[in-house]
């Protein structure tokens, strides 16, 4: 009878636990059982465990195999486990050294050939295995990835050969080493000089830019909600190093990461309003992260907000508060970071035409009244910022100035953030207490009058609080100031909530 067994990883949500991989092969009528709840996709790799051994000219022994992936009370689901059982049943064969092979955590697909194929949660097991103080054994496209983990050994191998001929000392399989790549932006950012006018919201969009603050754009069709929405990309900084890993983290669980780089700038996320509640806050049969996750550090753009259904805007409540969401079902129940900025865009009513005498619908007023109770007050209490776009006049339009381009904007933006970093250890005035935001007795006594006189709930107080601390900092002032209060309670005030 002889046993083998090799580390790996079963992931929970962007979480990797370890896994044992034993392999026995003993005498008894010719088998392959792999048990310890595997899925459908585990339990196939068995077959490519064979053939990727046949590729090389080798044969499992006519006996009987077991494989067990401890400990056996966790699902274990995802092609990841190909790798570590190949290599525990070359080293229970004699092929490949033990001592070695123990020295490393394995993951990675393989094909029918024998190559490795890349997988998701690299960067999870790289962190994992750092935290072992061991090293890991994944595909070799995916070796600047594992790098981020931590300072541990990596060997990234194009093939199960390759590693085979490494561990018997037939080839050397070097270290990687960071290319100095970083992720490439799909198309060039949309440039806040092509909108003319729209001085209002363009203020609102930086302003939310700089303290990561929630907006919402009402207005008519074609005032530019969804054009001015687009150029916030263009005004973020690139993530911190701490918020790239964060991000880089996620997208690695989700299979998203290019070419094992990792995520240098903000997430930008633009679901359909068709989008489902699982599609939307993550989950599902197989649970992967959501759009509200995908978007972390990042943005999360919802057109036409009232067309989402109802369940779905209810479920982004909690994750806007908490900054991450928990979903629990019957089997698993797992926790994904969503600290996203909320960016919404939509009509005053179906139509879209209220207010407009010549345009709106014969419903009117009593369209926009039912299209607005789409939303709940609670969720709209959650929005820093809003703004009502002003309907397109062609003649205005034409004829104006072009506006300021990104470039100086994204500048203060990012002056803004730096001083929000300093003062509040890395986090954004949208996630900021009352105590850490400086005001002066005088704006106090402002917004405490503006909030008795609106009724303002204490959430609304505070994120107006906020606002005003973000236009503090883009003043270069060290204290909020009466000023600051005023303009921040006109954006609260605009929403028609307090």
């Amino acid at each position: 009878m002889i046993n083998s067994r090799i580390r790996s990883f079963a992931f929970a949500g962007i979480e990797a636990r370890p896994v044992w991989v034993e392999v026995q092969i003993s005498s008894g009528l010719p088998a392959f059982l792999i048990v310890g709840l595997p899925d459908k996709a585990v339990g196939e790799a068995r077959e490519r465990a064979r053939a990727s051994l046949t590729s090389m000219g080798m044969a499992l022994p006519a006996k009987r195999i077991v494989v067990n992936l401890v400990p056996a009370d966790i699902p274990k689901e995802g092609s990841h486990f190909d790798l570590p059982i190949a290599l525990a049943l070359l080293c229970a064969m004699g092929v490949l050294p033990g001592e070695e092979l123990a020295r490393f955590a394995a993951l990675g697909e393989l094909s029918l050939d024998g190559r490795l194929n890349p997988v998701a949660g690299v960067l999870s097991a790289s962190i994992e295995a750092a935290a072992m103080s061991q090293g890991l054994i994944c595909p070799a496209v995916q070796a600047e990835e594992a790098l981020c983990g931590g300072d541990i050994a990596i060997l990234g191998a194009p093939t199960l050969l390759a590693l085979l001929n490494h561990f018997n000392g037939l080839q050397i399989l070097s270290s990687p080493e960071f290319s100095g790549r970083e992720q490439e932006p799909a198309e060039r950012l949309p440039d806040l000089a092509e909108i003319k006018g729209m001085e209002t919201g363009r203020r609102a969009l930086e302003i939310a830019a700089a303290g990561g603050h929630s907006l919402l754009l009402s207005g008519p069709p074609g005032a530019g909600k969804s054009m001015l929405a687009a150029r916030l990309p263009g005004l973020l900084p690139d993530l911190t190093h701490r918020e790239s890993l964060d991000v880089s983290r996620i997208y690695s669980a989700a299979g998203l990461l290019q070419g094992g780089r990792p995520v240098r700038r903000p997430p930008f996320r633009d679901p359909h309003h068709s989008a489902t509640l699982p599609a939307l806050v993550g989950g599902g049969n197989r649970a992967r992260p959501g759009e509200i996750s995908l978007a972390d550090h990042g943005v999360l753009f919802l057109d036409e907000l009232p067309e989402f259904s109802r369940p779905v805007l209810e479920a982004l409540r909690q994750p806007l508060e908490t900054g991450r969401v928990s979903i629990a079902r019957a089997a698993f129940h797992i926790t994904y970071p969503a600290r996203f900025q909320l960016i919404a865009a939509m009509n005053p009513c179906r139509c879209g035409y209220l207010g407009d005498a010549g345009k709106e619908c014969r419903k009117a007023p009593r369209c926009g009244e039912e299209y607005m109770g789409r939303l709940s007050g609670p969720l709209l209490d959650r929005i820093d910022i809003h703004v009502a776009m002003q309907p397109f006049v062609p003649l205005d339009y034409l004829s104006g100035p072009s506006g300021e381009a990104s470039a100086p904007v994204a500048a203060r933006v990012r002056v803004a953030r730096q001083r929000q970093y300093a003062r509040h250890d890395a986090m954004k005035n949208a996630q900021a207490t009352l105590e850490q935001m400086p005001i002066t007795p005088a704006a106090q006594e402002m917004a405490q009058k503006v909030a008795t006189r609106f009724r303002f709930s204490a959430r609304g107080y505070t994120r107006m609080i906020r606002v005003a601390r973000t236009i503090a900092d883009l003043a270069a002032e060290a204290d909020i100031l009466p000023a600051h209060v005023a303009e921040a309670a006109t954006f609260r005030l605009r929403s028609g909530l307090d």
